[in-house]
């Protein structure tokens, strides 16, 4: 099939940035590095239409942010807006792009985010970060518009009365499900992440954007030391995302018929196909140890995409906390240990993790990788708690038929019909189904949420009462029978 090349989107200017030194803001970040972008692409800046900039989580930022980008950039009189939270929302702004670019409803983009969190833990105490000589833009002022889709209902209420809100206490939750089905204890599971980890620093230790250059041995990420305590069973400190830096990454996505005008077809990486989809409440989940939302997309993609997972040749999993790479390699048949890798960054451990924004950095490392040889790349964005998720496929040579977002709307549907009842009070006894236990920094535990189901089948979240929670250190809750008793939250003791 032959390509209309103003309706061929491509990937042309990539810009990454990392400081170290320098006290930064988000704005500050995204303007140098849409300016490397814009260094890589010469002469694109005239063409941008858009500003999308990735909603910012860990370090300040106003609702003009965006505006504030265009401002340092000088780029006057193009559309700018900010996403809503999540992971997944670089890949879904460059699906949405393409998409946009094969309709002929767009010819030019500026995808932008960072996170300055180092910056903002550097600050003293009596000085307003927003306000160090980088930010102007008066309180009152306009707000960017906001694109993508809500985090509301990515949680239910008995979730929310549990305190089962953050990631870091979740996504063990996710893990030690995964452990039971592969019938391993928390030493297990924590030898089995250990090795992909240490895999994925030796990537971070190649990369000059990743903020820990050093690789870590599979017995050191392991092993829990006073500077590597445990934070939830199964994970030790170094298995969390590590969020204290001042990163930020800028993709250009414009026409092929572009690129051959400014004379850089030959840098040009070409997005194949790409997929949305989002998975229920955890609490709704059948099995908190997969992804149907993943398996879906994932199939979909490669369907629309014409190509297996054979023929990838780089790969780049999101990777906040270990079960999330783990599920997203199970769930299109990847192995662990496979030759490829499963990251091109280095992973958000060691890469690190500037929040919503890492997939931006995951899109570039693939497509720098694309440029030097190879044919075929996968790219995959997680949002909330392993809720959202954005799935691309690139390549360096234009694919064989238009760019396609593929439906996964059938596949949807079945996930939306598969949710389990729950209720957030009860009495009497409940199977976990999984859990953790949360560790304080003095080793102790400090919190112990389960989510069991109850003998009429409907889900419940718990916590472990005061008398029961100093017992459960290093104990696999999933399986054991408990008693639950009342309601926001209901508490339960073995």
């Amino acid at each position: 099939m032959s390509l209309d090349p103003t309706r061929t989107p491509v990937l042309l200017g990539l810009g990454q940035i990392l400081e170290r030194e320098e006290v930064v803001t988000t704005v500050e970040l995204c303007a140098r590095a849409a300016e490397r972008a814009f260094e890589d692409a010469p002469g694109i800046k005239e063409k941008v239409q858009r500003v999308s900039m990735i909603s910012v989580i860990f370090s300040p930022a106003s609702e003009g942010a965006a505006t504030e980008v265009c401002d340092r950039l000088s780029m006057g009189g193009v559309k700018r807006e900010m996403t809503t939270p999540g992971g997944n929302t670089p890949q879904w702004l460059m699906n949405r792009a393409c998409e946009e670019i094969v309709r002929g409803e767009l010819e030019t983009t500026l995808i932008v985010g960072a996170e300055s969190t180092r910056s903002m833990k550097q600050m003293k105490p009596d000085q307003d970060f927003m306000r160090a000589g980088l930010e102007t833009r008066e309180e009152g002022g306009p707000k960017d518009e906001v694109v993508g889709a809500t985090m509301r209902g990515m949680l239910s209420q008995a979730e929310i009365e549990a305190k089962l809100v953050r990631p870091a206490d979740t996504y063990p939750i996710f893990e030690n499900a995964l452990a039971k089905k592969l019938g391993t204890d928390p030493e297990g599971s924590r030898a089995r992440i250990a090795g992909f980890m240490s895999r994925s620093s030796e990537m971070a230790a190649t990369n000059p954007i990743a903020w820990f250059q050093d690789v870590r041995s599979a017995e050191d990420i392991a092993t829990a030391t006073p500077a590597n305590r445990l934070t939830a069973e199964p994970y030790t400190k170094c298995m969390n995302s590590f969020m204290n830096v001042d990163q930020g990454a800028a993709l250009v996505v414009t026409t092929l018929a572009i690129a051959r005008e400014l004379g850089l077809e030959e840098q040009v990486v070409y997005p194949w196909a790409g997929a949305n989809s989002a998975d229920l409440m955890p609490i709704e989940r059948e099995d908190l140890g997969a992804s149907p939302a993943i398996r879906a997309a994932a199939a979909a993609t490669f369907e629309a995409a014409g190509v297996t997972l054979d023929e990838i040749d780089f790969i780049d999993i999101y990777s906040c906390f270990p079960v999330a790479v783990q599920i997203s390699a199970m769930e299109i048949g990847l192995e662990l240990d496979d030759p490829r890798g499963l990251t091109q960054t280095g992973g958000m451990s060691f890469f690190g993790g500037p929040g919503n924004n890492y997939t931006t950095h995951g899109i570039a490392a693939v497509a720098l990788r694309l440029r030097e040889g190879g044919r075929l790349g996968y790219v995959t964005g997680n949002g909330g708690i392993l809720s959202k998720h954005s799935i691309g496929i690139y390549g360096n040579e234009a694919p064989p038929r238009p760019f396609q977002i593929a439906d996964t709307s059938s596949a949807q549907q079945a996930i939306q019909d598969s949710a389990l009842k729950w209720t957030s009070a009860a009495e009497g006894e409940a199977v976990v189904d999984a859990g953790t236990v949360v560790y304080g920094r003095d080793g102790s535990p400090s919190f112990a949420p389960v989510i069991a189901t109850l003998p009429d089948g409907k889900r419940i979240c718990a916590v472990a009462d005061d008398d029961t929670l100093p017992t459960l250190a290093g104990q696999t809750l999933e399986g054991q029978t408990i008693q639950v008793t009342g309601a926001a939250p209901p508490t339960f003791r073995l």
